[in-house]
Order: structure tokens, then sequence, then C-alpha cells
């Protein structure tokens, strides 16, 4: 009986024995892997020292961009109201074809700043281009008169022989006091040219000649007869006194 309960605790003991051994075993694989671990953390360690140690240039670099960043912030209120242009923004993408058309006339737009003083002269014609405007219904009325116009103009080798004239219009422009001088003669030339009618009708002139010998026998006729009878009341009182003086 006691040989037994002894076996059964050598039993017990190589299974504890085992068993711990086991676990010693295990711990120490545990631990190996721990080590490598821990030393691949190192060298991870090390290469983030490393790999820090070179973004110091660059982490100075970015602190020196300290104040413009500072500035950059300050201009929020600006990026924000570009940030709202977006719209008129894409709208004037949209026209894109439109200012290429434009860029095109560069060239044009250049030669007409060559102008610039020739434009500055018309600029200034800006009054009179006023009043021409103004003198709208005038000159269509002178657009009217193109038919005549056209017949003026095909009278030209008429004006040309009238132009032709110039030296004699010249001598008659000499003639200017005489033709006055006639020019007062008008009334008197009148009278001399009715007479003129006359002479030339000779049974006018024959009837109103007979009519006038008429007139003056009439005339005649009646101042004898009125001095016929003026005597006569004349004579008669005469033998009265004669016979009142006796």
């Amino acid at each position: 009986m006691a040989f037994r309960n002894a076996a059964i605790l050598i039993v017990a003991a190589a299974a504890t024995g085992c068993a711990l051994a086991t676990g010693v075993q295990q711990n120490t694989e545990a631990i190996a892997a721990s080590s490598a671990t821990i030393g691949t953390n190192t060298q991870a360690v090390r290469d983030s020292t490393a790999g820090t140690a070179a973004l110091v240039p660059a982490l100075q670099g970015v602190e020196r961009l300290r104040g413009p960043m500072e500035s950059v912030a300050a201009l929020d209120p600006t990026l924000r109201a570009v940030a709202g242009l977006n719209e008129p923004m894409t709208r004037v993408a949209a026209l894109d074809g439109s200012m290429r058309s434009l860029a095109e006339l560069r060239d044009p737009m250049t030669r007409l700043g060559g102008i610039g003083q020739s434009l500055d002269a018309a600029a200034a014609l800006g009054g009179p281009m006023t009043r021409v405007a103004d003198m709208r219904t005038s000159l269509d009325a002178v657009a009217g008169l193109q038919g005549s116009l056209d017949m003026v103009a095909g009278l030209e080798p008429q004006l040309a022989a009238v132009a032709s004239l110039q030296p004699a219009m010249q001598q008659l422009g000499g003639l200017r006091a005489p033709m006055e001088r006639v020019a007062a003669l008008e009334a008197p030339m009148t009278r001399l040219a009715d007479l003129g009618a006359l002479f030339a009708r000779p049974l006018l002139l024959a009837a109103i000649a007979l009519f006038g010998l008429l007139a003056w026998g009439v005339v005649t006729f009646i101042a004898v007869r009125l001095a016929i009878a003026s005597a006569a009341r004349a004579a008669a009182p005469a033998p009265a006194r004669a016979g009142a003086a006796v």
C-alpha cells in the first residue's frame, strides 16, 4: 500500500516536472519572440528617428512659413468671397469661344489703338455731328432732290458753255452803272412804249385825234356861246340907264 502510494507520488511528480518543463520552454519561446519583437520595434524606432531627423530641415522650412501662412489665413474672408464667385466664373468659362474670338481681334485692336489721335479728333466733332444729326429733316429733303440734281448734272455741257461766257459776263458787269441809269428811265420808256403802241395802230391814233378835235370844237363852241351870252347881258341895261339920266 505504501509502495503504491509512493509510485503514485512519483508518477505525479514526473508529470508535474514534465508540465513544468513544457511551461518553461513555452515561456522561453515567448520571451524569445518578445525579444525579437522588441528588436524589430527598436529598429523601427531607429528608422523613425532617422526619418524625423531628415525631416528637421523641412520642419524648419515649415516654421519659416508661419508668417506667410498666417497672412494667408488672414485672407480667409477674401478667399471665401472668391469662392462665392464660382457661378460667375463658371459663366465666364462658358464664354471661352467668345473670348478666343475676341483674342483674335488683337491685331485690329492694336491698329485701332494706333489711330487714337484720329479718334480723339473725331470725338471732338461731337457737337458738329449732333447739329448735323439735327438737320436730318433738311438732309432728307435734299435727298428727295436727287432727281432734280440728276437733271442738273445732265446740264453739265450747258453749264460749261455758260462758264465759258465769264469774260462776256465780266464785261457786262462793267456796264452796271449805265444799266442802272437806263433802269431809272423805266417810267419814261413805259410811256414811250405806250405811244409806240399807238403809232403801231394808225386807225386808233386817227380815232383819238378825231375825238380830240371833236372835244376841242365842243369846248370852243360852248366857250363862244358863253361869251356871247355874257356880252348880251352886259349890253341890255345900257338904254335903261340912259333914260334915267334924261
